[in-house]
C-alpha cells in the first residue's frame, strides 16, 4: 500500500521562525581573511562541529541587574540568581529556541546538544550542509602568524530565519586556543631558577609555598568549597597524587564534566590541566572537590562555559586558555555574575598586547590575571617582594614569555569601575577597557604532568587557578557568616584599590615591565595600578576580611566536629570549646542556638564587654547515645544581636553497629570453568566498637563458600577476630554464569546483623549483552549518534558474526560513542576481544553504491584510548584483542565510530578476567625430568624460564606456549643441574 503525504505532513509545522527575511551575522569573519588568497576549498563531506549562540533577552534590563547587584548601595546587592531564574529572565525564549533547532534540521544538520538557558545549540553537519544553511563557502588560508592553514568563511554568514542568531562558533579554525603557561623540563633549566626559594626540588615553589606567601597565618583553606577549571586537554589522576605526596596533601576529590564528546585522556597540553588543578589545591587545600569541565581543542568553548553557568557547582572558576571573545562567551560571563560566581581568565603570557596575538578575554565581567614573580626568605617562608614576569627581559629567553596586559583590542569601552584612575603614568585609557586586574606568580612553579615527569612552569596560566583557590577561602568565610558569595570581583578589588586602604589589601607591585620585542616601549610597573599587574597580588587575611567583614564578634574554631562511634557509644569526639571575642569597642550581647536533639550548648546567651572573651561548648548529649545507626548532621549558630551577624558552625556524629567488619564489601571472583578464580579467598577483621563485650555467629547458605571461624566472642575495644572466606571445591564444578552468595554476621548480644554480598563469575564475560542479542542496545550508552542501530544484517548487508544480531554503528560526519561501565577489580589485568568488519561496499536503496570512507574507528579503556584508525580500509569479520588494566571498581569502554556513508559491524564484545600465572602440579618423573601445570586463559601466551641461582638476573627461556584452554602442561628434563628454579610469564 502506498500512502502519500503533503509537504506540512511530511515534514511537520511550518514554524514562524522559518521567514524568508534574510538576516547577517556580522563579525564572523576573521580580519586576516581580506588580506590573504585562498589555497581552495574545504571538501565537502567534511565534517564539522557547530555551536548555534543566540542573544540574551532584555539585556539592558541584565546589565543593569548586574550593576545593582554589585553596588553596595543597592537593594540588589549580592541577591543572586539561579540558573532557572537566569533562564526564564534572560535566556531566548522556548519557541526562538525551537525554531532554531527546527531550522538546523531543515538544513541537515544534526542537533547534537541543547543548554537548559538557551543560549546555545550544538549542531553538526558536512561542510557542504553549512554552506548551503549560512550562505558561505569555506575556503583554506595560510595563516599569517602561526605554520597551519586555516579554515574560514569567505564572507560574512547569513541565515534565512527571523530569530536572532548572535554567533556561530566553530564556522572558522582561525584561533585555535593555547595554554598560556611555557614548560621547561625541571632537570635541564635547574640553573635558571631564580629566586630558588620554594620548596619543590631545584627551589620551585610548591604546595603551602603559595599560602606562607599569599594568605600567612589564615586559617580559612577552602573547606566546603568547590573550584572549577575550564580545560581544553585531559590529564592524568597520578599526576595529581604524585603532586600530592610532594606537597604533603591529602587526595583531593576530583570531578571531571566531559564536554562535546571528549574523551578525557590526557594530550600534548596535559601539563596545564595538572598545573591548573595542582595550584588551585596548593592555595585551598581544603576544598570539597575540584571540577574539571574538558573539551577538545579544537574545539567550542562556549560550550564549557555555558555547562560551568547552568551547573552553577562552584563559585570561583579559572581559565587558563586564550580563547578569544565571542557573544556567547559573553552570555555566560553574565550568567556567572548574575549567580554570584567568580571567573579568573590569564592574561596571557605574550606581554604587552599588540595587534595579532591571540587576546584571552577581556570582556568587562572577567577579572584578568595578570603574573609575576615571587620572592620570598626561602621554602615555605614569607613574601618580601614580586616583580613582574617577564621571562623575555629577565632569564633572556627567546621569544616574548611576560605577563599579557595592555588596552583592549576589542575595542571595549572602559568599565564604569574602571574610571577614576589616573592613567598618566601606567599608558592606560581612559576610554577603552584596560587589563589586567590582578595578579599572582607566575614563575618558578613546580608541577608534576606527562605519567610523572617533574617540570618548571612558568605564565599567568599559574596566577588564574591560584586567584581561584584564594577566591575559595574568601566565599569559606562568608559562608562562616551565612554570607552570599563575592561573585564577580572587579567592582570590589577596584573599589579597594582607589581607597586609602589599598596597600594594606594588596601587595603593589612597582617592579618590573612585560615589554616585547614588538612592543619596547610598554608597559611598566608602577605605583598603583599598571597595566603589567593590575592592583597586584592579595594581601592574605586583610583583603579577605576588607572584602567579607568579619564580625566584631569572632568565634574560633572555623569549624565543628565530626564524631563516629558504635550505638550507644563511645564517640571519638564528645565535645568542642569556641572562643568568643569582641573586638569592638562597646558591650555587645549574643545568643547561641541548636536545633539538634543530640548537641547541647552551653551557655546559650551573654553578654561581652569590649575586648572580652567567652566560652561556648557544644557536646554531644545522652540521646546521641539513644541514635541508630546512620550519619546526623546538626548546624549551631551564633548571633550578635548588637549587630546582627549570625555565624554558624557545621556538626556530624556517624552512628554505627558495634560489630564493625573490615573491609566492608566482599569480593567478586571470576574465572573460567573449572577454575582458577583471580580471587580464592579474603581476610575479614571484625572489631567491637562499644563499650561492652558482645558475641557474634556467622551465617553461611552458600554451597560455593567457606568461611571460619563461625562464631566467637568480642571484648570492647579489645584485639580483632580474622574470618577467612574463600572459594571451596564446589566452586570448580560450577557451570558458566554468575552467582551471587551472602554470608550473615550477626550480633547475637545486640540482636543487630551484617551481611557481605559476593559474586562468582564462571566463565562468563563481564560485558553485558556484548553480542547484542537483546536486540537492542540494552546496557549500552549511545551518545552523538542517531544513525547507529542493532541489525539482522537485513539494513546495513552485515551478517552478525554469530547469533542473530549485530550492532551497524554508522555515524556520518563526526564520532558517536558506544559506551558501557563495566565492574572490574582495580589492578587486574582483563583481555578485551571483539569482532569487527568494515565492508568494502555496500548497495543501498535506489542501487547507488555506498563506499566505505570516510571511517574511523576508536577503543577506550577507562579514557585511554587503545586503538584508533582513519580510513580503515574493507574487511571482513576481524578480531581485535587487547590486554588491559582496570584501575578501580569500574572501568568505562567505549568505541567511537564514524561512517561516511555506510556502517561497521559489531559483534561478540568479551572482557574476560586475566588469572595471574599460577603452578597447578609438579611432578618428577624418571629420566631428570619435571612435569608441571598451571592456570592459563586461552588466547594468551606464556613463557616458560628457568635459572639455576635465584642470585643472579638472568633467566633462561625454554618454551612460549599458547593456551587454548583454562591448564597448560610443560615437561622439561633438567639433566645434570643440581637444581633448577622455574617462572611462568604471561606475554606480552
Amino acid at each position: 500500500m502506498v500512502v502519500g503525504l503533503g509537504v506540512a505532513q511530511l515534514f511537520g509545522a511550518i514554524r514562524p521562525g522559518f521567514a524568508a527575511d534574510r538576516q547577517y551575522l556580522r563579525g564572523q569573519l576573521p580580519e586576516a581573511v581580506s588580506h590573504l588568497q585562498s589555497l581552495g576549498r574545504l571538501p565537502g563531506a567534511a565534517p564539522l562541529q557547530l555551536a548555534i549562540g543566540l542573544p540574551l533577552r532584555n539585556e539592558p534590563a541584565l546589565n543593569q541587574l548586574i550593576q545593582e547587584m554589585y553596588d553596595p548601595a543597592s537593594p540588589n546587592y549580592h541577591r543572586y540568581l539561579m540558573p532557572e531564574q537566569f533562564a526564564e529572565q534572560f535566556g531566548p525564549t522556548a519557541e526562538d529556541y525551537q525554531a532554531v533547532i527546527d531550522f538546523a534540521r531543515a538544513n541537515g544538520l544534526t542537533v547534537t546538544g541543547t543548554h537548559p538557558n538557551r543560549v546555545i545549540l550544538d549542531v553538526s553537519g558536512s561542510v557542504a550542509a553549512v554552506e548551503k544553511a549560512f550562505h558561505v563557502t569555506l575556503r583554506t588560508f595560510r595563516h599569517p602568524r602561526e605554520a597551519r592553514d586555516f579554515f574560514s568563511p569567505d564572507a560574512e554568514p547569513s541565515i534565512d530565519l527571523n530569530v536572532s542568531i548572535s554567533h556561530v562558533s566553530g564556522l572558522d579554525n582561525f584561533v585555535i586556543p593555547r595554554p598560556a603557561s611555557l614548560k621547561r623540563k625541571l632537570a635541564a633549566d635547574s640553573p635558571m631558577i631564580t629566586p630558588a626559594s620554594g620548596s619543590a626540588p631545584g627551589g620551585l615553589y610548591l604546595g603551602n609555598d603559595f599560602r606562607a606567601a599569599y594568605a600567612p597565618g589564615v586559617m580559612l583553606n577552602g573547606t566546603g568549597q568547590s573550584v572549577a577549571l575550564l580545560e581544553l586537554d585531559g590529564y592524568n589522576v597520578s599526576d595529581i597524587t604524585n603532586y600530592e605526596g610532594h606537597a604533603g596533601f591529602p587526595n583531593i576529590t576530583l570531578t571531571n564534566i566531559l564536554i562535546d564528546g571528549f574523551s578525557g585522556a590526557a594530550g600534548a597540553n596535559n601539563v596545564e590541566v595538572a598545573l591548573d588543578i595542582e595550584v588551585a589545591r596548593s592555595m585551598a587545600p581544603g576544598l570539597a572537590k575540584i571540577i574539571v569541565y574538558e573539551g577538545p581543542n579544537p574545539g567550542n568553548p562556549a560550550d564549557i562555559l555555558n555547562r560551568m553557568a547552568t551547573d552553577n557547582a562552584a563559585k570561583q572558576i579559572s581559565s587558563s586558555w586564550l580563547i578569544g571573545d565571542n557573544s556567547s562567551y559573553v552570555a555566560a560571563y553574565k550568567q556567572f555574575a548574575t549567580q554570584g560566581q567568580s571567573f579568573f581568565q590569564a592574561s596571557g603570557d605574550d606581554g604587552a598586547y599588540y595587534s595579532g596575538i591571540g587576546q584571552s578575554a577581556d570582556d568587562t565581567n572577567v577579572t584578568l590575571v595578570g603574573g609575576t614573580t615571587l620572592f620570598t626568605t626561602g621554602p615555605g617562608g614569607a613574601y618580601t617582594s614580586e616583580t613582574v614576569w617577564n621571562w623575555y627581559s629577565t632569564k633572556k629567553g627567546t621569544g616574548v614569555n611576560g605577563g599579557g596586559g595592555g588596552i583592549s583590542l576589542n575595542s571595549l569601552p572602559i568599565p564604569t569601575w574602571q574610571l577614576g584612575i589616573n592613567m598618566t603614568t601606567n599608558l592606560g585609557s581612559t576610554a577603552f577597557r584596560n587589563s589586567p586586574d590582578v595578579a599572582l606568580t607566575a614563575d618558578d612553579i613546580f608541577v608534576v604532568a606527562d605519567g610523572g615527569a617533574n617540570y618548571t612552569v612558568g605564565g599567568t596560566s599559574a596566577a588564574a587557578p591560584l586567584w581561584a583557590g584564594f577566591t575559595a577561602l574568601i566565599n569559606q568565610q562568608a559562608a562562616g557568616f551565612g554570607a552570599p558569595t563575592v561573585g564577580f570581583l572587579n567592582p570590589a578589588v577596584y573599589t579597594i584599590g582607589k581607597s586609602a586602604g589599598y596597600s594594606t589589601n594588596f601587595h603593589d607591585i612597582t617592579a618590573g615591565n612585560n615589554t616585547n620585542t614588538t612592543v619596547s616601549s610598554k608597559y611598566y610597573a608602577v605605583p598603583g595600578y599598571d597595566l603589567c599587574t593590575g592592583w597586584g597580588s592579595p594581601n592574605g587575611q586583610n583583603l579577605i576580611n576588607t572584602l567579607v567583614p568579619p564580625d566584631v564578634l569572632g568565634l574560633t574554631p572555623l569549624t565543628g566536629f565530626n564524631a563516629s562511634g558504635a550505638i550507644g557509644g563511645p564517640f571519638t569526639t564528645t565535645v568542642q570549646t569556641f572562643t568568643l571575642t569582641n573586638s569592638g569597642a562597646a558591650l555587645l550581647n549574643w545568643q547561641a542556638a541548636s536545633t539538634s536533639s543530640w548537641l547541647t550548648v552551653s551557655p546559650l546567651s551573654g553578654s561581652l564587654a569590649a575586648a572580652g572573651q567567652t566560652i561556648v561548648t557544644v557536646s554531644l548529649n545522652s540521646a546521641a547515645s539513644n541514635l541508630v545507626s546512620g550519619t546526623y548532621t546538626a548546624t549551631v549558630w551564633l548571633t550578635n544581636q548588637t549587630s546582627g551577624v549570625v555565624q554558624n558552625r557545621q556538626f556530624s556524629l556517624q552512628v554505627a553497629q558495634p560489630l564493625a567488619i573490615s573491609p566492608a564489601t566482599g569480593f567478586t571472583a571470576s574465572g573460567p570453568a573449572g577454575g582458577p578464580f583471580n580471587i580464592s579467598a579474603q581476610n575479614f577483621s571484625l572489631t567491637n566498637l562499644g563499650a561492652t563485650s558482645l558475641s557474634w555467629s556467622l551465617i553461611n547458605t552458600s554451597l560455593w563458600l567457606y568461611a571460619s571461624p563461625t562464631g566467637g566472642a568480642l571484648a570492647p575495644g579489645g584485639p580483632a577476630t580474622t574470618v577467612t572466606v574463600g572459594l571451596n571445591a564446589a566452586a570448580n564444578t560450577l557451570v558458566t554464569g554468575i552467582y551471587s552468595a551472602s554470608l550473615w554476621f550477626s550480633n547475637v548480644t545486640g540482636h543487630a546483623a551484617l551481611s557481605l554480598s559476593f559474586t562468582l563469575q564462571v566463565g562468563q564475560s563481564i560485558v553485558q549483552n556484548g553480542g547484542f542479542e537483546t536486540g537492542s542496545f540494552s546496557a549500552w550508552t549511545l551518545t552523538g549518534d542517531t544513525a547507529s542501530g542493532i541489525d539482522t544484517g537485513l539494513n546495513s548487508g552485515i551478517s552478525p558474526h554469530s547469533g542473530s544480531f549485530l550492532a551497524a554503528l554508522g555515524e556520518p560526519n563526526a564520532l558517536g560513542y558506544l559506551s558501557q561501565t563495566l565492574s572490574t577489580v582495580s589492578n587486574q589485568d582483563y583481555l578485551l576481544s571483539l569482532w569487527l568488519n568494515s565492508p568494502d561496499a555496500a548497495v543501498a536503496s535506489g542501487g547507488l553504491v555506498a563506499f566505505n570512507t570516510p571511517n574511523e574507528f576508536s577503543v577506550s579503556w577507562n579514557g585511554a584510548t587503545i586503538f584508533d584508525q582513519v580510513n580503515m580500509g574493507p574487511i571482513g569479520w576481524t578480531n581485535l584483542v587487547f590486554v588491559v588494566t582496570a584501575t578501580s571498581a569500574s572501568t568505562a569502554l567505549q568505541f567511537g565510530e564514524r561512517v561516511d556513508p555506510w556502517y561497521f559491524g559489531l559483534d561478540d564484545i568479551n572482557v574476560w578476567p586475566i588469572p595471574n600465572p599460577s603452578f597447578r602440579s609438579l611432578v618428577r618423573t624418571n629420566g631428570n625430568k619435571v612435569v608441571f601445570s598451571w592456570n592459563a586463559l586461552a588466547g594468551l601466551a606464556y613463557q616458560v624460564q628457568y635459572s639455576t641461582n635465584l642470585t643472579k638476573t638472568n633467566w633462561i627461556v625454554l618454551s612460549t606456549n599458547n593456551a587454548t584452554g583454562p591448564i597448560l602442561t610443560f615437561t622439561n628434563t633438567y639433566g645434570t643441574d643440581p637444581r633448577r628454579f622455574y617462572r611462568i610469564r604471561r606475554l606480552p
